[in-house]
């Protein structure tokens, strides 16, 4: 919801000087009375301020409810939802591509700090319909930008549209840009310079075929980036992609969980605070810090109970494997990050093949992201290695439920199983596919539907 412009102060006056009265002559008896001509009266000029000087004073949070909308992976809008309304959002609504949203003003602290599946949290400014460039300009100009962050904040404009009717968004995007330095200019000397890499702040601006939405991102970084993963190395597995398939498998800590591919430890470390109640967003700033109505009090409260929350990681919970002694090396130090020498500890890992571990309990969550084969000659060595996987899931793992990640739709024929559930999910822009199967020995004569209308086969594990 757009905050309604305010017009900057207007500069005060200089008080005058209190000077001495000056003694009248005495006039001359021969002479008429002389008084001193008499000054011409100039207007003050206003006070101009400095190049990077404050002259806009904060406004208050806004008490009345306001608008967020949350992006998140593909697939996880549902999950996304579910956790929103945990947090206590009103108006919760999903779309494709994410969720809406309201509540108080720190609502969208709340979830920043505590969202394991939401993309980022923009805060809506402004919304209108539009026919053309310069009706969005005006949208954009009205929204009272200096009393949101100060002229030192750098900023990027992302403009994306969905069947709209303009030509060129990069023109967009430079109207809008020069909105937000026309308000800062019209408001101070000063105005924000542009950092498309790494902006203080981000204005994303979404069109439809006839509306426009101005919104503000108070995450900053992307919540994905949580800030134990330090090593400056980007994971083939995005972090609230690995918390949202959490979600969708109904982990929360209370069985079992297997990653036998584990990599850096994505699904592991994100399964870790999980258990341990600890918040992804504990250890990363915000871009809502930077604005001019940011309630440190009230952030700082939400730190600390998150901090007070925290409970030590249960041992035989976890447990991961990779053939990368480095993968599993690197997998140790997230764990770390998180919970220090005892969480990593607490978690068991290996460094052996796959299809040569025992199963670590008599049943649990099977949860992996294997390598997809992108190049010919590993996509070949992959298929030649999938039986040996339906194989070892047969003989070994019986009682689990086991669910591959990948954008391979041949993993299911490749090791043989056909399975229970499919969930198209997107990795960054690949597509992908969340793939079940139940594993149990014996036969089972009740099928189940999956998600694409398909009934479970009989599996014999």
């Amino acid at each position: 919801m757009a905050i309604p412009p305010k017009a900057p102060n207007a500069p005060k006056s200089p008080m005058p000087l209190s000077l001495p009265k000056r003694q009248r002559p005495q006039p001359q008896p021969s002479q008429p009375p002389q008084h001193p001509p008499t000054a011409p009266q100039v207007a003050p000029r206003p006070a101009v301020p400095r190049a990077g000087t404050l002259s806009i004073r904060a406004k208050p949070a806004p008490e009345r409810a306001q608008k967020f909308f949350a992006p998140c992976p593909r697939g996880l809008e549902q999950v996304l939802a579910d956790e929103l309304v945990a947090l206590g959002a009103a108006h919760v609504s999903a779309t494709d591509g994410g969720v809406g949203f309201s509540g108080p003003f720190t609502m969208g602290y709340r979830v920043c700090l505590w969202s394991r599946i939401a993309s980022r949290v923009l805060w809506q400014l402004a919304e209108s319909e539009y026919r053309h460039e310069e009706e969005i300009y005006r949208l954009a100009r009205n929204v009272d930008w200096p009393h949101l962050f100060s002229a030192r904040e750098t900023i990027r404009v992302q403009v994306d549209a969905m069947r709209s009717p303009v030509t060129s968004l990069e023109f967009v995007t430079l109207r809008v840009k020069d909105a937000i330095v026309d308000r800062f200019r019209a408001a101070m000397a000063s105005r924000p310079s542009v950092n498309t890499s790494m902006p203080d702040m981000r204005i994303h601006v979404f069109l439809t075929a006839y509306k426009a939405t101005v919104y503000l991102d108070l995450a900053g970084e992307a919540l994905f980036k949580r800030g134990y993963r330090r090593e400056g190395l980007s994971a083939p597995l995005r972090e609230n992609l690995a918390a949202g398939m959490l979600a969708l498998k109904g982990w929360t800590g209370q069985m079992p969980l297997f990653d036998p591919m584990c990599g850096s430890g994505t699904i592991l470390t994100e399964a870790a605070m999980i258990a341990m109640h600890v918040a992804p967003g504990a250890q990363r700033g915000f871009a809502f810090e930077k604005l001019r109505n940011y309630d440190a009090a009230a952030f700082r409260q939400m730190r600390d109970g998150a901090a007070q929350g925290v409970t030590p990681l249960a041992a035989h919970l976890l447990f991961g494997n990779d053939r990368s002694a480095d993968a599993v090396a690197t997998t140790r130090r997230h764990l770390q990050n998180i919970g220090g020498d005892a969480t990593a500890t607490a978690v068991t890992l290996t460094s052996e093949a796959m299809e040569t571990l025992p199963a670590p309990a008599a049943s649990g969550l099977l949860l992996t992201n294997p390598p997809y084969g992108e190049r010919l000659n590993e996509l070949a060595e992959l298929k030649a290695w999938y039986p040996a996987v339906g194989a070892w899931l047969k003989r070994t793992m019986a009682g689990w439920r086991a669910c591959f990640i990948t954008a391979d739709r041949g993993l299911p024929g490749g090791i043989g199983f056909k399975p229970s559930r499919r969930t198209p999910l997107f990795n960054g822009a690949l597509d992908c596919r969340l793939f079940e199967f139940e594993l149990y020995a014996g036969s089972r004569r009740t099928d189940r539907a999956d998600t694409d209308g398909a009934a479970t086969p009989k599996i014999r594990a």
